[in-house]
C-alpha cells in the first residue's frame, strides 16, 4: 500500500466549498479574523491567574532548567518525581520558559496559541465539509464556549490536547477528500502525541476516526480496512514509544513516576490515570470512586452534562448540536456513500457522543474542564447544523421550523444556564431568548415568502438567532478572561458553589494559590549550602509556590496529592545521609499541603507518609523562629 489516491473521484460528492484557490476573496480573510478574535479572548490578560495551576508550572520551570527533567516531566531539575500525566505539554511550555523567562506569560503563552490553532484548524476542517458559512459558526462557537475560554487560558494539560485532536480530525478530513494514506497516517501520529499529553482520553476521539473512515473514505472497502490497520499500528507506535522508554530505564536513574503505584509509566496510564478515571476505585493512588474526586462532577448519569458543575462549562450549544446531528444526518441520509457533508457529520457526532457518553458515566475522577474536549464537536455539528437547515428552508418548510426550533431551544437552555446565577448580567438572558423568538418567526417566514427582500431579511435574523444562543456562553467567556483562576479544578464563569477541592482557594488544592512564607523561603535559600534540594514537603502542591519563588528543586514528597510512596523511609534517610537533602517541612492538612496521609487520609500503601512524618518529628530538630513546621534532618542539626 502506497500514498497514492484511491482510484475513484478524488473530489468527493457533496464537498462544501470549491477548492481555497477559487473561493470568494472575502472568506480569504476570514481564517486571519478568527485568529485575531480568538488571540484577543485567549490572550488578553493572560497574566491575570499568575502561574495558575502550581503543580504545572513547577515542572515548566524544571523543564526550563533540565533537559532530562523536561523529558520525564519532572516537578523538579533534580528529578525526583514527575508529573501524575505524560509530558507532551510540559515540553511546550518548558520550551516556552526557556525562550522568555520564568513568569506567568511564559507558562501560559503555549496553551493560548494552542487555542487559537484549535479554532482555525476546525474552521477550515468544517469548511471542507460543511461549508464556510458552517465553518465560521464552528470557529466563533469554539471561541466562546466558557470551558474553552478557561482551559486555553490555563496550564492543565487540555489545551494541548484539544489541538492535537482537532489537528488530527483535520488531517482526517483531508484523507476523506483524495483518500490518500499520508493523511491518516500523519492524524495518527497526532492522536499518538495526544496520547503522550493525557494518556488514554486522546483515544475517545478514535471510534469516530474509525467509523467515518470506514463508512466515507474514498476506495474499495478492502483498502479502508488496510489505511485503518496501517493508522492503528501508527497509533500505538506514537503513543507507546515514551512508556516504553521510561519503563526501560532503571528506577534509580530516574524520576518516580507521580501517580503510579509501582514506579512504572505503564501502571499510570492504566490505573490512575487511565481505567482508573473511568471507572473509579482505589487506583494507582487515587483517590476511592466514591470519595471526594468523584464530587468534581457531581452525580456520574445521563444528563451530567447539563449539572451545576458541568452545564456551565460545555452545555450551552448541545442542543443546538445534537438537533444539527440528527437534521444532518436525516438530510443527507440518502447521500453517495463519499457524500462529504454526511461524512462531518458522522466525523463530530461520533466525536460528541462518545465524549458525553464517558464523562458523564465515568465514576472516577471527573473534573468538568474535561468538557473542553467536546467543545469542538459541539461547535462543529452547531455550524453544520444550522446551515443544512438553513439551505433546506426554501424548499420544505418543515427544515425552517426546526431551524427557528433550534435557536429558540438553544437560547432557552442557555437562559436556564444563566438563571443559576440571578445576579450575573440579569435579564439577559429572557432578553435573547426574545430575540431567538423573533429570529425564529422570520426564519421561517422569509423562507415561503415570496419577495425580493427575503434572502436579505432572512440572513440578518439568522445572524441574530445566531447572537442569541451565544449570549449566555460570552458572558461567561468574558468573565473568565477577566478573573484570577487557580487550583486543579478551575472553573469558568461566575461562581456557582461548585465543589472546590480540599480546601484551597478559587477552587483547587491547597498550597496552588496560597503563595509562600517569605521568611520560610529565605532561611531554606540562605541555608541550602550543598544540598541538592532546598526541602523536602508534604506533597507537590506545596512544593509548587516555594520553588517557583526560589527556582531550585524542591523535593516534593509523595508526588502530587502526597500519597505515592515515594521516598520510602529508607531513601528518605539515604538523601540525609548523603546531603542531598537536609530540611523537611510538615504541614497539616489545610495549611497548605497534606496531612501525614495525604489528602485522603492515608496512602493506602503502608502509610509510607506516615512512617516519615514520624521519623522527621522524632529524629531531627524543629527550625526556631519560623511559623513553618520545618524540621533541620542533618547530623548535628
Amino acid at each position: 500500500m502506497t500514498d497514492q489516491p484511491a482510484q475513484v473521484q478524488p473530489a468527493a460528492p457533496g464537498r462544501a466549498d470549491p477548492p481555497p484557490g477559487r473561493a470568494d476573496p472575502a472568506w480569504r480573510l476570514v481564517p486571519l479574523a478568527l485568529v485575531v478574535f480568538a488571540g484577543i479572548v485567549y490572550l488578553w490578560d493572560l497574566a491575570v491567574s499568575g502561574f495558575a495551576n502550581t503543580y504545572y508550572s513547577a515542572a515548566a520551570q524544571a523543564a526550563s532548567q533540565s533537559w532530562t527533567a523536561m523529558f520525564y516531566g519532572s516537578i523538579d531539575a533534580a528529578g525526583f518525581i514527575t508529573v501524575d500525566k505524560p509530558p507532551l505539554s510540559l515540553w511546550l511550555m518548558g520550551l516556552s520558559v526557556r525562550l522568555f523567562g520564568l513568569n506567568p506569560f511564559a507558562v501560559l503563552l503555549p496553551e493560548a496559541l494552542a487555542g487559537v490553532a484549535s479554532v482555525v484548524l476546525l474552521y477550515d476542517a468544517v469548511r471542507r465539509q460543511l461549508g464556510r458559512e458552517a465553518g465560521l459558526i464552528a470557529g466563533i462557537a469554539l471561541t466562546v464556549t466558557p470551558v474553552a475560554a478557561l482551559m486555553f487560558r490555563y496550564n492543565n494539560p487540555d489545551a494541548a490536547l484539544v489541538m492535537l485532536l482537532v489537528g488530527a480530525a483535520w488531517l482526517m478530513v483531508r484523507g476523506l477528500e483524495d483518500g490518500r494514506l499520508r493523511w491518516p497516517l500523519a492524524a495518527a501520529v497526532l492522536v499518538g502525541l495526544a496520547f503522550l499529553t493525557k494518556y488514554l482520553q486522546a483515544y475517545l476521539v478514535l471510534p469516530a476516526f474509525a467509523l467515518t473512515w470506514l463508512v466515507s473514505a474514498p476506495g474499495s472497502i478492502r483498502r479502508r480496512l488496510a489505511v485503518l490497520l496501517a493508522s492503528a499500528v501508527t497509533v500505538a507506535a506514537a503513543s507507546s514509544w515514551w512508556v516504553i522508554a521510561v519503563d526501560l530505564v532503571p528506577a534509580a536513574s530516574r524520576p518516580y513516576v507521580g501517580g503510579s503505584s509501582n514506579n512504572t509509566a505503564l501502571d499510570l496510564l492504566l490505573g490512575y490515570d487511565g481505567l482508573g478515571r473511568i471507572f473509579g476505585g482505589r487506583a494507582s493512588g487515587g483517590p476511592p470512586g466514591g470519595g471526594p474526586g468523584a464530587n468534581f462532577g457531581g452525580n456520574p448519569g445521563l444528563l451530567r452534562m447539563f449539572n451545576t458543575q458541568w452545564g456551565g462549562e460545555i452545555s450551552w450549544l448541545l442542543p443546538s448540536a445534537l438537533v444539527g446531528l440528527l437534521a444532518g444526518l436525516a438530510v443527507r441520509i440518502r447521500a453517495p456513500r463519499t457524500d462529504a457533508r454526511r461524512a462531518g457529520f458522522l466525523l463530530w457526532g461520533a466525536w460528541l457522543l462518545v465524549h458525553v457518553a464517558v464523562f458523564s458515566l465515568m465514576t472516577g475522577i471527573a473534573h468538568p474542564y474535561y468538557a473542553v474536549a467536546i467543545a469542538p464537536a459541539a461547535a462543529a455539528l452547531t455550524g453544520g447544523g444550522i446551515m443544512e437547515l438553513w439551505r433546506l428552508r426554501a424548499r420544505f418548510p418543515w427544515a425552517g421550523a426546526i431551524l427557528a426550533g433550534v435557536l429558540l431551544l438553544t437560547t432557552w437552555w442557555g437562559w436556564q444556564v444563566l438563571e443559576r446565577t440571578p445576579d450575573f448580567w440579569p435579564g439577559f438572558g429572557l432578553a435573547a431568548l426574545f430575540v431567538a423568538l423573533a429570529a425564529g418567526i422570520v426564519v421561517v417566514a422569509t423562507g415561503i415568502a415570496d419577495d425580493p427582500r427575503a434572502p436579505a431579511l432572512g440572513r440578518a435574523a439568522l445572524a441574530l438567532g445566531l447572537a442569541a444562543i451565544l449570549v449566555g456562553p460570552a458572558l461567561y467567556t468574558a468573565e473568565t478572561m477577566g478573573k484570577a483562576i487557580s487550583g486543579g479544578d478551575p472553573a469558568s464563569g461566575p461562581a456557582q458553589g461548585r465543589f472546590g477541592g480540599f480546601g484551597g482557594g478559587a477552587g483547587g488544592f491547597p498550597g496552588d494559590a496560597a503563595g509562600t512564607d517569605g521568611a520560610l523561603t529565605s532561611y531554606l535559600v540562605d541555608h541550602l549550602g550543598t544540598a541538592t534540594w532546598l526541602v523536602a514537603v508534604a506533597s507537590a502542591n506545596q512544593a509548587g509556590p516555594i520553588q517557583l519563588a526560589t527556582g531550585l528543586p524542591v523535593m516534593a514528597m509523595g508526588g502530587f496529592m502526597g500519597s505515592d510512596p515515594a521516598p520510602t523511609l529508607d531513601q528518605l534517610k539515604a538523601y540525609v545521609a548523603e546531603g542531598r537533602l537536609r530540611y523537611v517541612l510538615l504541614a497539616g492538612r489545610g495549611a497548605g499541603g497534606a496531612g501525614p496521609g495525604g489528602f485522603f487520609g492515608g496512602d493506602g500503601r503502608g502509610n509510607v507518609a506516615g512512617e516519615r512524618t514520624t521519623w522527621v518529628t522524632t529524629s531531627c530538630s524543629r527550625v526556631g523562629g519560623l511559623s513553618a513546621a520545618l524540621y533541620d534532618c542533618a547530623p548535628g542539626g
